[in-house]
């Protein structure tokens, strides 16, 4: 959340100028006038008889006005009290009281008046009271004893005081005593429980009365109160009555609320306008009710509406006639409720509407004095003239009185006096002097010259002229030294002179002239207006939500007006910020360092100039895991039930989500907590559920977004009655753990399951639907007994029962076991094999009886093998397989076997003890597959025409092999596939010399393996057939002549220079001849781009083929670098070196890698070679 606050100094004169605007028109002091009061006592004077009485008066006016006093209605006659003495120049009384005068003998109504030639002004009629601070009067405060539960008011029944004092309830200590919605303190200063508990017991409840005026505090007795709690009543009379008369009941008698203050159903209340209303109510009752408030016909005011002292106090502000009604209060608990309606009426002591103002005339003019006022009842208006009533007054013709208004007409100076209007009733007065003062005087002033005024722009100007003059002066403004009057929608001028600017711009700045004539002068001033850019807060701070220990930092950057220096200050909740090492602030930030709950707050930042201020706000929320739970109580404890209630701690500003409930059996596993249960994070209080025979402690832990609280402290102990235990052991099961035997285990109780002393388990088992008795034994402190002798693999019926020393827990169910199982008796039988396809074999048997399985069948399971493979005729090592099959199946399937194999199997059945005899081995044989690509293609012994290839069979042949296939094809020097030549070979061969190749030619092979189901994975590889060898010779002899090496440097010069041509041409965007060569002899490699959607041209042989290497590129003008063809034969090995051997032959390893038989090519081309590109020279 971020808000923002600008504050204009020009919005602050506005204000103090358009107040100049509503007064009277001022009257320089060195001009004759009649008094004003400018300063006086309150109406109601309530003075420390300690000190001195100070009771004020001061006036203004020309002659200087003198001062007199009356006391009671009468003159007070100053000179003859020696106590009593008047300020010099002023009218101010002070009554000397430090040297044994006493306060009260001042009481009274003073009244003073100030007076001079023109006339006299009166103040207020102020009332003197001496403050009083009694003390209690002595009485004997009886102890209270009162029954838990109960309602109970201590009266406290303070002294009166002037004014009445401040009412508060302390113990000896000094320390205020708490409260809540149960225990409270009314208006009246009583104190209310709502009903008592046996923690209110103390023998210190002190009401304390605070009189302020004279600094003192007065205390009452002590009050002392014994509460008696049910538990204390019950042992009195234990003796006499059994445990169960009073076990489970309540120990409380619950009731509907009552009100204890106000009494009965209604009650009226008076409040004066502007006053604060206080409605209180407070009920008793049990449960503690609770109070709601409405206003019948009507709504509560917003914002000016307060719930004090926990609801039972209504409070609305500045009241006014429209508050007047019905308000009622409702006290409710969940028993019932009660209500009660005050009705308010609001009066009002007499405010005013128009109150008189100073008049100004001049000789020979008119003008009206109104005094308008109104109350509840309405006031009454009088009149009076020099503090004299205007009816007894001197005659004055120029004045009329017509109510609430006097009219003057042609006033001369002897009209000159000051007027009193008086409107009163029954609830209080308002008195108001205004003086006539008849004047003749010119035009003046009293704005300074050249008076510099300084605005932000987008702001109003108020350009002050405050003037004088008799008549009224007329007011007209100009700009500039030759400008002309102002006038228009831009501009507002003031009754007091002002020009207002309402939204002053850059272009407002300049001299400004007012000129004030009446028709007795004229007279003018210049002042100067000066437009600033405003301040603004370009970067504002933001809200941040940081975890306790961690850092934050706000930023606050700020723009302002380069003429004007500004300052930046942070606040915090607007107050200063904390004096702290951890608050560091920079020059456009603020930072907090470890930030702590206390660091919770608003955040803003301020940037003040001499004539604006602008400010951004930001929150900062300090959040972390909550604060534990306190305050735990048990309560309703009954034998398998409690309530526990907690206070929850502070949640950190992080909402608790829920609350975590533990519990420790102190007497089973003292020290180990327990989860009990959990609740939503709005509840205090949870009916628990025990268990007898339990040492109980409960603890709670709070639970929101950011973590888990502390545990809270640990509450009381509780410990349940024991009982027969309520339930038996769980996990019961019976197992043989050998042929003979039945093992009965179970999982033992825990100790609060056990429910009181002495637990035990009773056994008890029989063989199923055989019709036995039951059998049983009785074991503690094991959770497991073994019954030897029993049949193999019998069912039985089992149970096992808890007890203790107080008995049996209810009948346990029964639960079917087995005894031990043994080995299986008979193997499967009518085993059959399906063959599904070379490498799949379904497996059918027959299920054995289930009495021969002598235990839990869990499945059948298949052991095969491989005995031999039909084409190698050799066996091998056997290595067995097994596969399971759960349940009762009588089919299995056998995946990834070998083709054209011999294999054997068996199947055995299988329960939990182990396998039963195998099933007499059978034998069944795979069919032929296709077999593997052939272990290896080698091609040796290169010539100008042939190539002899040699190959290894197939590693596995998967059947019998009946041929080789060899397909081949020439690769062209542009990567395109030849004619496609296919060849098949017996398969006794392991070699073929292929001959009439052509020479210096590159060739794929792709060769694979067949048998009578069809053909295998293939293998490819690729090899070249050599140059002529009297073209090598040549070329060597070639490349060793002088004229040869000359005429290769003339040329490599010449493609140097065509280089640079070319590229001073293509940077102009020009076509030249070797561009189009290169585009017509385009690398096959490296395609060139497509004119027409500036992709790239891509090789477009479908199959798995590998391109050619940049050995097989020949330049455009069938030119060849040396490097390039000594590359070439080394990039053709698949990226392995290749080399000549002594022979000439080309020696090459292959990877062999797999790949699709490729489709007929495109016819052959001869491939590039050094001997061809050399022959292009020749």
């Amino acid at each position: 959340m971020m808000t923002k606050k600008t504050i204009s100094a020009s919005r602050a004169f506005l204000i103090l100028f358009l107040c100049h605007m509503i007064t009277a028109l001022e009257v320089p002091l060195d001009l004759s006038q009649p008094p004003t009061i400018t300063q006086q006592s309150p109406k109601d004077y309530i003075v420390d008889p300690r000190e001195n009485i100070v009771i004020q008066c001061e006036a203004k006016g020309k002659p200087p006005p003198s001062f007199s006093w009356t006391r009671n209605g009468t003159h007070f006659d100053i000179d003859k009290d020696a106590r009593v003495t008047v300020k010099p120049n002023s009218g101010t009384l002070v009554i000397n009281i430090m040297n044994g005068g006493k306060a009260e003998a001042y009481e009274g109504i003073y009244q003073c008046t100030a007076r001079n030639e023109r006339g006299a002004a009166i103040s207020n009629n102020i009332v003197i009271r001496s403050s009083r601070s009694p003390l209690w009067t002595k009485e004997k405060v009886e102890p209270k004893h009162v029954r838990e539960g109960d309602p109970l008011v201590l009266h406290c029944s303070p002294p009166v005081g002037l004014p009445p004092p401040i009412i508060f309830w302390m113990d000896n200590s000094f320390q205020r005593l708490p409260q809540n919605e149960r225990v409270s303190q009314g208006l009246n200063g009583d104190l209310y429980f709502s009903n008592v508990k046996p923690e209110d017991t103390r023998e210190d409840y002190i009401c304390y009365a605070r009189f302020n005026h004279t600094q003192t505090i007065q205390q009452k007795q002590p009050i002392s109160v014994k509460v008696f709690s049910m538990d204390s009543l019950n042992e009195t009379i234990s003796a006499n009555l059994s445990d169960t008369d009073f076990y489970g009941a309540k120990p409380l008698t619950e009731r509907r609320p009552t009100l204890l203050t106000p009494m009965g159903s209604t009650s009226n209340k008076v409040e004066l306008r502007g006053n604060v209303l206080l409605l209180e109510c407070i009920a008793e009752g049990l449960p503690t009710p609770v109070i709601r408030w409405i206003k019948e016909g009507g709504e509560l005011p917003v914002n000016r509406t307060f719930f004090e002292n926990f609801k039972k106090t209504l409070k609305i502000i500045e009241v006014s006639e429209a508050d007047s009604g019905k308000y009622k209060c409702v006290a409710r608990n969940p028993l019932g409720s009660t209500h009660h309606t005050i009705t308010v009426t609001v009066k009002a002591a007499p405010y005013w509407i128009t109150a008189p103002r100073n008049l100004v005339l001049s000789p020979g003019e008119d003008g009206t004095l109104i005094c308008r006022a109104n109350g509840n009842p309405k006031p009454n208006i009088s009149w009076l003239t020099n503090g004299v009533p205007i009816a007894i007054a001197p005659e004055d013709p120029s004045r009329k009185v017509d109510g609430d208004t006097i009219i003057f007409s042609d006033v001369q100076e002897r009209s000159s006096a000051v007027y009193q209007c008086n409107a009163s009733n029954e609830y209080g007065y308002l008195l108001a002097n205004a003086f006539v003062n008849v004047l003749a005087e010119p035009p003046r002033i009293l704005t300074p010259a050249n008076k510099l005024y300084q605005v932000i722009a987008n702001n109003p100007a108020l350009l002050d002229c405050a003037f004088f003059g008799s008549p009224v002066p007329e007011i007209e403004w100009f700009k500039g030294v030759k400008g002309s009057i102002l006038r228009g929608d831009l501009y507002v001028f003031h009754d007091n002179g002002t020009l207002e600017i309402p939204v002053a711009q850059k272009d407002s700045t300049g001299t400004y002239t007012c000129v004030a004539r009446n028709k007795l002068g004229k007279v003018q001033n210049e002042v100067h207006l000066e437009v600033k850019d405003p301040t603004m807060i370009i970067k504002q701070p933001e809200y941040k939500i940081i975890q306790r220990g961690g850092q934050v930092s706000f930023e606050c950057t700020i723009k302002h007006d380069p003429t004007l220096i500004p300052t930046i200050t942070w606040v915090k909740d607007n107050g200063e910020l904390p004096d702290d090492e951890r608050f560091i602030i920079h020059k456009d930030s603020l930072a907090i360092m470890n930030v702590t709950d206390k660091d919770d707050g608003t955040y803003t930042c301020v940037a003040n100039t001499t004539l604006d201020s602008v400010s951004a706000s930001a929150v900062l929320t300090v959040v972390d895991r909550p604060n534990p739970p306190f305050d735990l109580e048990l309560t309703d404890q009954l034998e398998r039930s409690i309530q526990l209630s907690w206070i929850p701690g502070y949640d950190n500003n992080s909402p608790i989500t829920n609350f975590v409930i533990e519990y420790e059996d102190g007497m089973h596993e003292p020290g180990i907590w327990h989860y009990q249960t959990e609740v939503h994070g709005t509840q205090t209080t949870v009916q628990l559920k025990l268990s007898p025979y339990v040492n109980y402690s409960f603890r709670v832990i709070a639970v929101n977004e950011i973590g888990r609280s502390q545990p809270s402290e640990a509450s009381e102990q509780y410990l349940t009655k024991a009982a027969k235990p309520d339930e038996n052991p769980s996990g019961v099961q019976g197992i043989g753990s050998e042929p003979d035997n039945l093992v009965i285990i179970w999982e033992p109780l825990k100790g609060f399951q056990s429910n009181g002393p002495g637990l035990q388990y009773k056994v008890s088992w029989r063989q199923k639907d055989v019709g036995d008795e039951w059998t049983s034994v009785i074991v503690a402190n094991v959770s497991k007994y073994i019954v030897s002798g029993t049949p193999t693999f019998v069912p039985y019926e089992i149970k096992v029962q808890a007890l203790n020393d107080l008995g049996y827990a209810p009948e346990p169910a029964e639960v079917i076991g087995h005894s031990g199982e043994d080995l299986p008796m008979v193997a499967p039988g009518n085993v059959q094999v399906h063959i599904v396809n070379s490498t799949l074999a379904k497996v059918h048997w027959d299920p054995v009886p289930l009495k021969t399985v002598r235990g839990h069948l869990q499945g059948y399971r298949i052991y095969y093998w491989k005995v031999q493979s039909l084409s190698k005729r050799r066996r091998r090592h056997v290595e067995k397989k097994i596969l399971t099959f759960s349940g009762n199946k009588t089919h299995g399937m056998l995946p990834g076997l070998e083709p054209y194999s011999s294999y054997k199997l068996n199947v055995r059945v299988v329960n939990g003890k182990g396998e039963g005899p195998a099933s007499p081995d059978k034998l069944f044989k795979t069919p032929e597959g296709v077999p593997s690509s052939p272990s290896f293609l080698k091609i040796t012994n290169p010539t100008l025409d042939s190539l002899t290839l040699e190959w290894g069979p197939p590693t596995h042949p998967n059947g019998v092999l009946i041929a080789y296939t060899l397909k081949f094809q020439p690769i062209n020097s542009t990567h395109e596939l030849g004619p496609l030549v296919e060849i098949r070979i017996p398969a006794n061969e392991t070699s073929l010399i292929l001959s009439n190749l052509n020479y210096s030619t590159r060739y794929k092979f792709y060769f694979y393996a067949q048998t009578s189901v069809g053909a295998g994975s293939q293998i490819t590889e690729e090899a070249v057939t050599i140059m002529d060898e009297a073209m090598a010779s040549r070329q060597v002899d070639i490349a060793t002549q002088g004229w040869f090496i000359g005429l290769m440097c003339a040329v490599a010069l010449l493609i140097l220079i065509l280089l640079i041509v070319c590229f001073i041409r293509r940077n102009k965007g020009g076509k030249y001849p070797v561009k189009e060569k290169e585009d017509a002899h385009a690398d096959p490699e490296i395609q060139p781009m497509k004119e027409d959607d500036g992709t790239f041209g891509e090789y477009g042989d479908a199959e798995d083929h590998k391109p050619l290497k940049k050995g097989s590129r020949t330049p455009s003008d069938r030119t060849v670098k040396k490097e390039d063809s000594d590359d070439s034969l080394v990039d053709y090995g698949e990226g392995v070196n290749g080399q000549f051997n002594e022979d000439g032959s080309f020696i090459g390893q292959y990877s062999g890698k797999k790949e699709k038989e490729p489709a007929e090519g495109n016819e052959s081309s001869e491939a590039p070679s050094p001997v061809n590109a050399m022959n292009s020279f020749v």
